[in-house]
């Protein structure tokens, strides 16, 4: 029978194998955004292929459906022309290419949530022609009071703390992977969530 001592060096084997992991993919997207720097056109193109999934991730964490009339796939195409135009600013040893993109990430989003507010149109390509068989107007509703008031205790956190609750819960990704992410450890990313989520459960228990 396994010992607890057996199930703490797996859990630790496992964090050193997705360590090394995320350590070879960063090293690869840090020397496709080299080169695609230097305008070496096929380095962009790989570059921006493997960083889309991930961003679409992330801005689909962040906003949902939609904002205003954006999709999350209309920021992450945001993103990725900010990233081209912005790619010769990256420092290449001063901070990781997803960090930087990360970063750019989250200014589209900010931004995207800033134009919703001046926009309150609501967009639709046709009339239905048929009932719809989804949630109603008041389950909708609910929902959407909901989602708002989330929205709002996470806007009450340090920016710090929200980008790593969404990297860690939102997106799923391992505490190493959001280190690498927001350049830091995966030791503060774990406090970092912690003091996050503690504060959420007092700013949810101090609502009216």
């Amino acid at each position: 029978m396994p010992s607890v001592g057996d199930d703490v060096y797996g859990v630790e084997d496992r964090d050193r194998a997705e360590a090394q992991r995320l350590a070879i993919r960063d090293a690869e997207l840090d020397e496709l955004a080299r080169r695609a720097a230097t305008g070496h056109k096929r380095s962009l193109e790989q570059l921006l292929d493997q960083v889309r999934p991930l961003v679409v991730r992330y801005c689909r964490a962040r906003i949902g459906v939609t904002v205003g009339m954006a999709t999350p796939d209309d920021v992450a195409q945001d993103v990725l022309i900010a990233l081209y135009n912005a790619l010769e600013r990256w420092r290449p040893g001063e901070t990781r290419v997803m960090a930087f993109v990360y970063g750019i990430a989250s200014n589209k989003v900010v931004d995207a949530f800033r134009a919703a507010g001046r926009n309150r149109s609501i967009p639709t390509d046709t009339l239905p022609d048929s009932a719809d068989a989804a949630a109603g107007p008041e389950t909708i509703a609910v929902l959407g009071t909901q989602i708002a008031e989330l929205r709002h205790l996470l806007d009450q956190l340090p920016e710090h703390h929200r980008e790593v609750l969404v990297l860690r819960i939102a997106l799923g990704l391992s505490a190493e992977e959001t280190a690498r992410t927001v350049d830091s450890t995966a030791g503060a990313v774990r406090v970092t969530q912690h003091r996050a989520l503690t504060k959420l459960r007092q700013l949810a228990a101090e609502r009216p």
